[in-house]
């Protein structure tokens, strides 16, 4: 038997899937990719270092500020560049919001749909507007702080190696600090609607992997770990995790010593949710997960867990900021120099990973991105294949159905795959 889908909508690219089953037994699911590749690593070679956030970042549309923040990260690694501890608490607000806005979208007009029963969003709107309206404030809260941060929403203006261009209005960040309160409410009122929601009860077990770092629910910076013990320096990344490539796919898929293994909110949640802000701490909570929690389904109410985090995080940041000088984070003097760096950032996705090389003058002689997509893709079809055995029987339309929901769940960006 085989399943096709020719198109999978409602996520950031063009995919379709394929699996083929004998005998109850699936011999093969895999995401069909139906993009070319963009080739943004060959583009960035030769190019002055300058020029490599604002192109990196055009990589995604969806989260344009990650892939700024990385590319930026890995040029100072290179170069040595410092940076003050205001300009890096205020990249981290940046990416708050970029988690936000892309949580927001994701989980209420992406994948609420696949959970009611519903044939498209027109319908999901009209039932519930009220929670609609809410998913929309706060997207565009997330949205406010990187335009407020960044100079505008897609592809930012203001971050640079170093610093910032200019350091952002302080009325502005206060006005995002006032808006955080109702924010707060919003995203607590959505939170107990997505309690009532009933997702499928599937587990397979994997290995979760995202960026640690001691105090803190890690986003910007820190050390590689996973749920299995893996404890490594982000420099390390490349020789502990290998980039597999077929001849007949467009996409690098990543693998953990030969396995698949999954990022993401529900990664980040499952290792260090005893790091989250309070009320985001008592969603979790209430939401009687069983951890470690292996049902890919939830990555939705992790999701959900993380747009609190995010705003009561960011809110508390911008108030630290706004009892320091704001000048600080302007960019200051530094030298061009030779060098290899990388950097990590998590993404809304999941870890997004960054390898530069500089030559003395400044130009990029080597540039290797590996996207969260690339890196759970093989996870989610090692899940897929475990979940078509659940819903072997049911009509075609409804199996096409159910798989599509199981893969937008996952929330992946077709376009950073293929960068």
């Amino acid at each position: 038997m085989q399943i096709k889908i020719n198109h999978i909508a409602k996520m950031e690219g063009h995919a379709g899937f394929m699996a083929s089953v004998l005998n109850g037994d699936v011999k093969s699911a895999k995401l069909e990719v139906q993009e070319g590749i963009r080739l943004i690593e060959g583009v960035l070679i030769g190019r002055h270092y300058a020029d490599m956030p604002t192109i990196a970042q055009r990589i995604c549309g969806i989260c344009p500020v990650v892939h700024n923040l990385t590319a930026i990260k890995a040029l100072e690694s290179a170069m040595g560049v410092s940076v003050s501890p205001e300009a890096e608490k205020l990249r981290v607000v940046m990416e708050l919001g970029q988690i936000i806005h892309s949580h927001s979208l994701h989980l209420f007009f992406l994948s609420l749909a696949d959970f009611l029963d519903m044939d498209n969003d027109i319908q999901l709107i009209s039932t519930y507007p009220e929670e609609a309206k809410i998913a929309m404030r706060l997207r565009d809260y997330g949205m406010d702080i990187v335009r407020v941060i960044g100079g505008r929403v897609v592809h930012p203006l203001t971050n640079e190696v170093g610093g910032f261009k200019k350091a952002p209005d302080a009325d502005a960040l206060r006005k995002i600090v006032t808006d955080s309160s109702q924010a707060l409410k919003d995203a607590v009122a959505l939170g107990e609607f997505f309690k009532k929601i009933k997702i499928p009860d599937f587990q397979r077990e994997t290995e979760y992997i995202c960026l640690g770092k001691n105090g803190e629910y890690a986003i910007y910076d820190g050390d590689v770990i996973s749920s299995q013990g893996l404890h490594i320096p982000v420099e390390k990344f490349e020789s502990n995790f290998q980039e597999l490539q077929k001849q007949t796919e467009l996409i690098k898929k990543v693998v953990h010593e030969g396995k698949s293994y999954m990022i993401g909110a529900i990664a980040r949640i499952n290792n260090s949710r005893d790091k989250l802000s309070p009320q985001a701490s008592s969603y979790l909570d209430s939401l009687n997960f069983t951890f470690p929690d292996y049902n890919p389904f939830h990555n939705i109410l992790c999701q959900m867990v993380e747009v609190i985090h995010c705003i009561e995080q960011s809110s508390k940041l911008i108030k630290e900021l706004l009892h320091s000088d704001l000048n600080n984070v302007v960019t200051g003097k530094y030298e061009i120099k030779e060098g290899v760096g990388v950097a990590a950032v998590e993404a809304p996705r999941g870890t997004l990973y960054y390898h530069v090389e500089v030559d003395h003058n400044g130009y990029l002689k080597n540039v290797n991105i590996i996207t969260p997509t690339a890196q759970f893709l093989s996870n989610l079809e090692d899940d897929v294949a475990d979940y078509i055995k659940e819903i072997i029987d049911l009509k075609d339309a409804d199996k096409q159905k159910k798989l599509r929901g199981f893969i937008r769940a996952y929330d992946p960006c077709i376009s950073c795959a293929v960068h």
